[in-house]
């Protein structure tokens, strides 16, 4: 499937830039900053991890000749498009976590090769379900081997640990780091720490004493530059206990059994009956066994229930929902029993936005999701968005159709509907007019219904098919 992205191009990493195209991403970069790289790529241990699925299959262009604004100095490289890029504002924080253990994995195994990562940036990482995978080849660099500091260590811990501490701790979201894009300083969080807390681990050593001393730290002081050296021996034994240290202060991070109006819903549903359950299920099976469908998209998919309905058909499952605790159980789940399915935290009703210079370096939710999925799931959602949301009908069925290539599932839900009722709370006359009839009105346009069914509660499920255009 081609992809329907523009070309981008990005420039953050003086060693070389990006340049991402239709099913490939190409990287240019000058030969000497990119040996290091070269060399690891043809090592056993590189294939190892590509065919594990940490290392993104990454080749040197045989005809770089053919580039005429390639540098005679300069090498390319090329490695395929991941079917769905997402950024760390839109990810779980068990995620988050699982991106920083990729990250000091690929750190700790090449310290063997005499090799280190010069960058621990989240934003090296994409995922493939719910498995995280590296993708920026050129991080990979020779360290020095009398050397025991690794770097990019308070890269790591601002990108990494502090965003989590402020998550687990302070209640901030994980999606601000939309607006941190090198993450948070200790002087960010250290007051709003409580007085005993800023002295308890992991805050004495990540936020309070950095924090002091950089306070204390004149402001014409140069950075400190170790002159430490020892024995290659020690070097490597100093950075592998420092990596440990960081992988237990990350683990440590991993978020509580969280719950939500929406983490149990499934369970909790009193409007569906056991019998209700069993009937949506078995008309999406029906309907997924007649569209046949590589790439789903599942709207409001909250804990995965009907992400894992269309996973178990063959398919790759990118599912959003607004609730972070019900997203991580389904993070968890798809993670746990390797699915393919790919849990984001993410709006309908208000996608991410484009982000970076000229806002030109992280594409928007939607521009990454247009004409991606060759399905669309869209159950229970769309009387949220017509009611909390206050988004039109002939706005949702454009969205549907801008998504998806060619099939839909949904869900109409009658103003009956206890939810329904609960959602309009008093507005009757604003929303009387809502009915079925007026869904389909705005569905035609778009869509020609393939299947439909009535549960026993008054709900109706469709299976439509985009008309040509």
């Amino acid at each position: 499937m081609a992809s329907s992205l523009p070309v981008i191009e990005t420039f953050r990493d003086p060693a070389g830039s990006l340049r991402l195209e239709a099913g490939r991403a190409r990287r240019r970069a000058r030969i000497g900053r990119a040996a290091a790289a070269l060399d690891f790529l043809a090592t056993d241990l590189a294939q190892q991890w590509v065919s594990e699925g940490r290392l993104i299959a990454t080749t040197r262009v045989a005809t770089p000749t053919l580039h005429q604004d390639l540098q005679n100095d300069e090498v390319l490289l090329e490695h395929p498009r991941i079917f769905f890029p997402s950024y760390p504002w839109e990810w779980t924080p068990d995620a988050w976590i699982a991106a920083g253990n990729l990250t000091l994995d690929l750190c700790e195994g090449l310290l063997a090769k005499g090799l280190i990562l010069k960058d621990a940036t989240p934003l090296n990482i994409l995922f493939q379900g719910a498995k995280p995978i590296f993708v920026d080849v050129l991080s990979i660099e020779k360290r020095d081997r009398e050397s025991p500091l690794w770097l990019a260590y308070a890269q790591f811990v601002r990108t990494f640990l502090l965003p989590l501490i402020a998550h687990r701790t302070l209640g901030w979201p994980l999606a601000a780091s939309f607006h941190r894009r090198d993450g948070y300083e200790p002087a960010d969080i250290y007051p709003y720490l409580r007085a005993r807390q800023r002295w308890q681990q992991p805050f004495r050593s990540l936020v309070t004493v950095p924090y002091l001393l950089e306070k204390r730290r004149s402001p014409e002081a140069a950075p400190a530059r170790s002159g430490i050296r020892q024995s290659p021996e020690i070097a490597e034994a100093v950075l592998r206990r420092n990596l440990r240290n960081l992988r237990k202060l990350l683990n440590s991070l991993t978020p509580g059994n969280r719950k939500s109006r929406w983490s149990h819903y499934p369970q909790n549903a009193g409007h569906y009956s056991d019998e209700d359950h069993d009937q949506k299920q078995a008309f999406v099976r029906k309907a997924l066994s007649l569209a046949k469908p590589q790439n789903v998209l599942d709207l409001g998919a909250n804990t995965g229930v009907y992400s894992r309905l269309a996973a178990s058909t063959g398919a790759k499952v990118v599912a959003w929902d607004t609730d972070t605790a019900a997203s991580t159980r389904n993070f968890a789940q798809a993670q746990s029993e390797n699915l393919p399915i790919q849990p984001l935290i993410a709006d309908a009703a208000r996608p991410t936005p484009p982000a970076g210079w000229r806002n030109a370096e992280y594409f928007s939710l939607l521009d990454r999701a247009r004409r991606r999925f060759d399905c669309v799931l869209m159950l229970g959602l769309i009387h949220h968005l017509l009611i909390a949301d206050q988004i039109p009908l002939g706005e949702i069925a454009g969205l549907l159709r801008d998504l998806t290539q060619r099939w839909i599932i949904v869900e109409w839900i009658p103003a009956t509907d206890p939810r329904f009722v609960g959602l309009v709370r008093g507005r009757e006359e604003l929303y009387g007019h809502l009915d079925e009839r007026s869904f389909l009105a705005a569905m035609e346009t778009h869509f020609s219904i393939e299947l439909q069914e009535v549960l026993a509660n008054g709900r109706t499920l469709y299976l439509m098919q985009a008309v040509a255009q």
